[in-house]
């Protein structure tokens, strides 16, 4: 018989570094979830891409059990990454963040797929420059 669910709880948290400290904390605690096993199976899970900052779905059944599925990085992460930036531009209209080939956006687009809502590779990098561009970074 399938587990009735609770809720769900969406986090972004950085992978291989989840601490009982907030956000994670607070929010398993409210529903009575055993926060250290969560960090724990998360940290484990996402070890290898430490470094960045990860959507977390957790799915809390009213039995105090979970389960969690981790997503890919949030767009604007891979963005920054593929700049070697810590963040984008503060005056996206008036600065710029720096430049992405068309390449490095059909990358990122391909990396990203899973999680958009299209199959089309030109729809999902148009949806990679959009974000780009609200960032401040120009693609060329």
């Amino acid at each position: 018989m399938a587990k009735k669910i609770k809720t769900i709880i969406k986090l972004n948290i950085p992978a291989g570094a989840a601490t009982p400290a907030p956000p994670v904390g607070p929010a398993l605690g409210q529903h009575g979830l055993p926060i250290m096993e969560f960090v724990k199976a998360f940290n484990d899970k996402t070890a290898e891409q430490k470094g960045t900052i990860l959507p977390a779905v957790i799915t809390v059944y009213e039995d105090r059990t979970f389960s969690f599925v981790v997503k890919k990085p949030p767009m604007a992460e891979l963005i920054k990454k593929a700049l070697g930036k810590e963040k984008g531009s503060q005056k996206p209209s008036k600065e710029s963040a720096g430049i992405l080939s068309k390449d490095q956006v059909k990358k990122i687009a391909e990396t990203k797929m899973d999680d958009l809502n299209t199959t089309d590779i030109e729809q999902a990098a148009k949806i990679v420059e959009g974000t780009a561009r609200s960032m401040g970074v120009q693609v060329k």
